[in-house]
């Protein structure tokens, strides 16, 4: 039977590896046993028809179990089942993987799969393909822990294993985890003090909705979705130009600030040029489809760059929208999950109306380059201007048709320059941003291995994948709206769509996802360690309309959410990934957040709401490889460098230096959910950064002038401003040690004194003495810090 040995040599090539949330009883086939499959067989014998082997598809249920007396499982027989006797193997010469491969499944690998094999081998359809079904509450032994029914699943599993939640932060914790979700800043001191000496039992929930209510929640908010679909302020091929777009990161702000229904926001993104008469508001949310990477060399070709261009909008697209990843199939059909070739060009017609090629037709190498269509955005007092020159410009023409006299025409003339360069002038310096306007549909044909000279593949229709069903449409062919409405639809893919993002929301407040993969919800995606709390968070946010705050709210106000962060050993042991989450998260705060709680504990943090992207200080010569044109970084030398890090202009192919110390993202793609690493050039970021240099004077300055006459005294003050806790003993009296050197240190260099009390870059009035200035600063450095300052708990 050598098809069978070749069958299972695929099959476990690779080794299987046990999901650590395996609990004991009956093998889950979705938890534990699809994930094995998908790492290690589906390359060779999953959807993908042409590179299949053996004619062996393990992804359907005909695949794995047949009648056939050769097939590779015999239900309740693991020693009959050809699978489990080569896995088993002593032979070298049988065992599979083969031990050439360099993979040897453990034991306990070899034991789960005789398990589910004795069990029936049962096998299901994959979970995330599922639509959400609702289930019942869970009931549990402690009634008096759950605050809403998050709680019942998380303490129903936590008594089933034996554990017990953590104890509810204290207050100061709370209010200082809530205020980074939800707004990214740090509480006041006058926030602190009024919510830990609030005794009403709703004092918590009045927390929740204040933030909720702050017009920065719609700033930390939109943190998060721009990595989704990729923001930036530059175009990130070849010469990584300037492009006009912030104003699309204005309506992402506004529409959290406003509750925007998730379903709506979608639907104005992916398609508000069709809505029937689009307010500005929904032009501009267009721009999410032209905020991908475009090339503007001279030379490119249109139709590869068309290709390339496609591939990147349906990557991001099945990313952001349904957690899939689509992009696996420009070249052939998917190797994981039931995509295929078709269906992703398929998906590529519905955008083929977008008219984003003008600048392969003229393109520049210009700053901003060009990348029509744009519209103006004028100010009330522009319009002004601008209607006054136009109905000027109007009169003085037909002055001009009328006019008999030579000279007369020749000075008519010149006062209709004058008016035009005048014109010119307002809309050199008036907001402009990219926006989506249709145009006849472009032909799309599938591309055979993603090859954009071959035109030999058939011609495809907008369609959504077959597996998923028909789209109904009111036009011969449909349309982006009709897409977007799709994705929202209860009958459509809403349900999916809103698991999704429900994971994603659980993401922001507890650190991971239910589901560990965000922009995966496939084979090669994790299986969600609370499928039902997934599901039941799926259908709520259905349920309740799309209503964004509405679920941020329903997710902090859980007991889950409030634990404590700090684990016991037991805690640990039991779960070390905290799976279960029987305590909260611990984790650095994102990138932008690190430098806005420095600028809001200094004083200098300017907390203005949207606008274009502003420029902070950053190395000298960063972008000196910059070409097409060469550059030069030039920093804002107002208050504009003391806003908040979502406003920092994002340079594709030179991330400003501290915004990349901090892992934030590029945006060449779409980011579900950053890294979070521990490196020395972090450290040295913190302590070196002009920015956070600034910002510790600053703070040192506030220190002398209102912490105490007394060094004690302004430890104390300066501790509590950074941490919104009093210092221990211990911590008191290293920080006093650390002033005390810094005095005798900068008593023998003042001129070093000097330096550091006059950077120069925020603006100052001080007339303090400058070596207690500079030993206060170096204080002030240490505190920002602390692994406690810039992390969330």
């Amino acid at each position: 039977m050598p098809w069978i040995i070749l069958k299972i040599c695929c099959f476990t090539f690779l080794c299987l590896v046990i999901p650590v949330d395996v609990v004991a009883g009956k093998v889950d086939f979705n938890r534990d046993i699809r994930p094995i499959l998908s790492r290690n067989c589906f390359h060779c014998h999953g959807p993908d028809a042409t590179h299949r082997e053996a004619d062996l598809r393990l992804d359907i249920v005909q695949g794995l179990k047949t009648t056939d007396a050769a097939a590779l499982i015999h239900p309740g027989q693991p020693s009959q089942s050809v699978l489990f006797e080569r896995v088993s193997s002593k032979d070298p010469d049988l065992v599979m993987p083969p031990v050439d491969s360099g993979k040897k499944l453990k034991p306990a690998e070899i034991d789960l799969i005789r398990q589910w094999i004795s069990e029936g081998a049962p096998w299901s359809q994959h979970w995330s393909y599922i639509k959400p079904q609702p289930v019942k509450t869970p009931t549990v032994k402690n009634q008096s822990w759950p605050v809403n029914w998050i709680d019942n699943f998380i303490l129903s599993r936590l008594e089933s294993e034996n554990l017990q939640p953590a104890e509810e932060a204290d207050k100061i914790t709370l209010i200082r985890r809530l205020s980074f979700d939800l707004t990214g800043l740090p509480p006041t001191p006058a926030d602190v003090k009024r919510f830990v000496d609030d005794t009403d039992p709703r004092a918590y929930e009045k927390l929740v909705d204040r933030l909720l209510a702050s017009p920065h929640f719609g700033e930390r908010m939109a943190i998060y979705w721009l990595d989704l679909v990729r923001f930036a302020d530059t175009v990130g091929y070849h010469g990584d130009q300037d492009h006009h777009i912030s104003p699309y990161r204005d309506y992402v702000i506004d529409a959290f600030n406003q509750n925007l229904p998730f379903d709506q926001f979608v639907r104005e993104q992916l398609a508000g040029d069709l809505l029937p008469e689009p307010t500005l508001q929904q032009k501009i949310a267009t721009g999410y489809n032209r905020v991908l990477q475009t090339s503007h060399e001279g030379g490119v070709q249109r139709k590869e760059y068309l290709a390339i261009y496609a591939a990147d909008r349906i990557r991001n697209f099945s990313g952001v929208f349904m957690g899939a990843t689509m992009g696996c199939c420009q070249c052939h059909d998917h190797k994981y999950d039931p995509y295929t070739i078709k269906d992703f060009y398929s998906m590529v017609a519905f955008f083929a109306d977008i008219d984003e090629d003008q600048h392969l037709k003229r393109g520049a190498d210009r700053i901003p380059t060009i990348r029509e269509p744009e519209i103006f955005l004028y100010t009330d007092q522009e319009k002004e201007q601008l209607a006054e020159l136009e109905s000027r410009i109007k009169a003085i023409e037909i002055e001009s048709k009328s006019a008999e006299q030579k000279e007369e025409k020749q000075q008519l003339k010149q006062q209709l320059e004058k008016l035009k360069k005048s014109r010119e002038a307002i809309n050199r310096s008036a907001l402009k941003t990219m926006i989506t306007v249709s145009i006849k549909p472009r032909e799309i044909r599938v591309l055979p291995r993603g090859n954009w000279l071959d035109e030999t593949g058939p011609v495809v229709q907008p369609a959504i994948p077959e597996f998923l069903g028909t789209l109904e449409s009111d036009q011969d062919r449909p349309s982006r709206l009709d897409l977007a409405n799709w994705l929202s639809d209860k009958e459509g893919y809403g349900p999916l769509m809103a698991r999704v993002m429900a994971n994603r929301f659980w993401y922001l407040f507890f650190g991971r996802g239910i589901a560990p993969v965000l922009d995966d919800f496939g084979g090669q995606g994790g299986p969600p360690h609370y499928p039902e709390l997934l599901d039941q968070l799926a259908i709520k946010f259905l349920n309740d309309q799309w209503d964004m705050k509405q679920m941020v709210k329903f997710i902090v106000m859980s007991r889950a959410y409030r634990q404590s962060s700090i684990e016991s050993t037991e805690q640990r042991t039991a779960d070390p990934f905290n799976h279960w989450l029987n305590r909260q998260a611990r984790f650095r705060l994102p990138a932008e957040m690190i430098r806005d709680n420095a600028l809001a504990v200094s004083g200098l943090l300017v907390k203005e709401i949207g606008g274009p992207s502003v420029k902070p200080y950053q190395p000298e010569g960063y972008y000196r490889h910059l070409n097409f044109p060469k550059r030069k970084y030039v920093a804002d030398t107002d208050e504009s460098q003391w806003r908040r890090g979502l406003y920092v202009h994002w340079q594709r192919q030179f991330l400003h230096p501290m915004l990349k110390a901090f892992d934030a993202p590029s945006r060449e793609e779409c980011t579900a959910q950053r890294p979070r690493s521990n490196t020395p050039i972090a450290a040295m970021a913190l302590l070196n950064d002009p920015t956070f240099v600034e910002a510790s004077r600053k703070f040192a300055e506030d220190v002398l002038r209102n912490g105490g006459k007394s060094d004690s005294a302004k430890i104390e003050y300066a501790f509590s401003i950074a941490t919104s806790r009093q210092p221990e003993k211990m911590e008191s009296e290293v920080l006093l040690t650390l002033l005390d050197s810094n005095r005798t240190a900068f008593s023998q260099k003042p001129q070093a004194a000097d330096a550091l009390s006059h950077t120069g870059l925020a603006k100052t009035n001080s007339k303090l003495d400058l070596i207690e200035l500079a030993a206060w600063t170096e204080v002030a450095r240490a505190l920002l810090n602390l692994n406690e300052v810039v992390t969330r708990n």
